[in-house]
């Protein structure tokens, strides 16, 4: 029997400091978020950051949290149900960090029959922080309690004309009665070294402008290429003009050099070259979290109006419409009853 197991990134139980700091120390100390010596992350993660980032998140989280809860697992929740509206399949909710364990998720799929998993990594981009994390989880989870289980995983379909599709029109509606003069795509940053960590042939990756235009097969693992290729088919979709649209990173750490260029400083930029009215969309999530609706939403528009902005809007996450949950439906359907993934990485 066949089942779906969707993985998005997890939440803190509550917007305290006493739970966000279960939920911090478990993030961090993946190997695939901070990549350095478990001494090392041990140190910097227990030993500085977890002293206290804790209370200073609680207070983000706070200003975003809502009535149900946090709105990352809301909005995935709905999201699920949704699709299993769909679907004659199981379909399973499962996040990478927090309570809502992918084995929680991967157990209520067994005491349904299923013994064959679609797992769908709700990251439409290629990371080792995030898609590859999430793969990772599974298997390891799925080898250790789940034996008997098979695993296949949808790829990242960051080009995929579905979801282009639905990314597009869902950016449409969030234009809706606001006259920009310049839309930003803002993604996840990470840093310069995981690019080329995830480089197969370990010499593509030169993050100098001209590698993610030469084809190869490094792409498939490329989170920069991938956010560059969503933006220009968004760009080609919707008609946009060149001058009205770019791309740049949000949320870095200090230390090591992020994706360039980096989002806060975009909006000073763009707010002194005359933009005044910024459209901001977030496609590297799939559903708003804290990210998009604290550090992009609240503080993304206090910097570029002190910067000189007049008026900025930010674009809703796709989250649970019903043009993104026939994309998925279909998917999954496809999976079913074919066998074959309807995504299929760039080469």
């Amino acid at each position: 029997m066949k089942g779906v197991l969707l993985v998005n990134l997890g939440s803190p139980e509550s917007p305290t400091a006493k739970d966000v700091k279960p939920y911090l120390d478990e993030f961090l100390m993946d190997e695939r978020v901070i990549d350095a010596p478990k001494w090392l992350r041990t140190f910097l993660v227990k030993g500085i950051i977890l002293q206290t980032r804790p209370k200073k998140s609680a207070k983000a989280y706070a200003k975003i949290w809502w009535d149900e809860g946090s709105p990352l697992i809301v909005l995935s929740e709905r999201f699920a149900n949704k699709v299993q509206q769909h679907t004659k399949m199981p379909v399973a909710l499962g996040m990478r960090y927090g309570k809502m364990t992918i084995k929680n998720a991967l157990q209520e799929l067994k005491d349904k029959g299923v013994d064959e998993v679609l797992l769908v990594p709700l990251y439409p981009h290629y990371a080792m922080s995030s898609f590859e994390t999430v793969v990772v989880k599974v298997l390891e989870e799925q080898q250790q309690y789940f034996p008997e289980m098979g695993v296949t995983t949808l790829p990242a379909f960051y080009k995929n004309a579905d979801y282009i599709q639905a990314l597009s029109e869902s950016i449409i509606d969030g234009l809706k009665d606001f006259e920009y003069d310049h839309i930003l795509f803002s993604y996840h940053g990470i840093p310069e070294r995981h690019i080329r960590k995830s480089d197969p042939t370990r010499f593509h990756c030169k993050i100098d402008g001209s590698c993610c235009k030469i084809n190869s097969v490094a792409h498939n693992t490329c989170y920069r290429h991938q956010v560059y290729d969503t933006t220009e088919m968004v760009k080609a979709y919707l008609g946009l003009p060149e001058e009205q649209v770019s791309s740049s990173f949000q949320s870095r750490l200090a230390g090591d050099p992020w994706l360039k260029p980096y989002t806060d400083f975009e909006f000073v930029r763009l707010a002194k070259e005359g933009k005044k009215r910024l459209a901001v969309i977030t496609p590297a999530f799939v559903s708003d979290c804290l990210e998009t609706l604290e550090e992009i939403a609240m503080e993304g528009k206090e910097q570029f109006m002190e910067a000189g902005g007049e008026d900025y809007k930010h674009i809703p996450c796709m989250n649970d419409n019903e043009a993104w949950v026939k994309v998925m439906a279909k998917w999954v359907n496809d999976w079913e009853a074919t066998g074959e993934l309807a995504v299929t990485p760039s080469t």
